[in-house]
């Protein structure tokens, strides 16, 4: 039985709902508090035991790296004028990623979410990994991609995040039919990507965390782009599905935050500020003084 020890983070996207400030600024490392988005990713694998992250990015280039590697110059000078703080928090960073190992894998032009994942099989071989979507973060007390490894410890199975969301929002999300077989546990029959209010098969999202298995991978390398030019992770994992084969599903537990458009990542932002220890009473008495609250 592996050991899940890796996990991909697609990064590779232009980010086109995040335009124009996308154009200079990857959505990636949009701030979250005081950190980009893709920390909480990052945090939420080290926090599940994963010891390598392979970002997909669109370059060689990858400055997001830079953010979870020493930056000695920086280091060295703030120690010169005694910014003990701020070195602090650079050191913070340091010691965090001490137990990672970061790798990157191109994704040349954006042909979907199935397409960037493969481009990490060489790196992830015949072992089952994570992939975790930076614009959704989970906060809860258990790592959400841990919460879903114990299922696959159990089933050797992909196996996909949920999280109820009303009716009236299924129109903007993959939505599954599953059959209940334990608590918070589902066996995926079908996913409907974006259905009809009227036509959707549950109230049950798929949220951006997955389990995959080397089989996953075969599908993946061997599909062959839709009628939009992209080849779709779920589009696949439906294929699979009609084939027999079995995946599950998992509603989590904790709190779903979303960062996939302006809106969404502004009240993220504005949630996880209120909650910090260092910001959120800060935040909260300059916001009733203003009469804003």
């Amino acid at each position: 039985m592996s050991e899940l020890k890796k996990a991909i983070i697609p990064m590779a996207g232009i980010g086109t709902r995040f335009l124009p400030l996308s154009k200079i600024v990857s959505k990636v490392a949009w701030p979250v508090v005081d950190k980009p988005m893709i920390y909480y990713s990052v945090l939420e694998a080290k926090k599940a035991g994963i010891k390598e992250v392979i970002f997909i990015t669109s370059t060689k280039k990858n400055p997001i790296l830079d953010f979870f590697l020493p930056s000695l110059g920086i280091e060295k000078l703030l120690k010169k004028r005694k910014k003990e703080n701020l070195l602090k928090e650079l050191e913070q960073i340091r010691d965090f990623s001490k137990d990672i190992s970061f790798s990157s894998a191109i994704q040349k032009q954006p042909l979907g979410d199935g397409h960037a994942i493969v481009q990490a099989a060489a790196k992830i071989g015949n072992e089952p990994c994570g992939v975790m979507f930076s614009d959704d973060i989970v906060d809860s007390p258990i790592a959400c991609i841990s919460q879903l490894m114990n299922i696959h410890r159990t089933s050797q199975r992909p196996v996909l995040a949920l999280a109820r969301i009303p009716r009236e929002r299924v129109p903007s999300y993959g939505i599954v039919e599953v059959e209940k077989i334990a608590r918070r546990v589902y066996k995926i029959r079908k996913i409907v990507e974006k259905p009809e209010q009227n036509k959707a098969p549950s109230d049950l999202a798929i949220v951006g965390r997955y389990i995959l298995t080397p089989e996953v991978f075969e599908y993946l390398k061997k599909a062959k782009p839709n009628k939009g030019g992209e080849i779709i992770l779920a589009e696949v994992l439906n294929k699979m599905l009609l084939e027999g084969k079995n995946i599950y599903g998992y509603e989590f537990e904790g709190k779903w935050l979303e960062c996939g458009t302006k809106s969404e990542w502004l009240k993220t932002h504005a949630y996880l500020s209120l909650q910090d220890s260092r910001f959120g009473q800060e935040i909260k008495k300059f916001l009733k003084e203003n009469k804003s609250i």
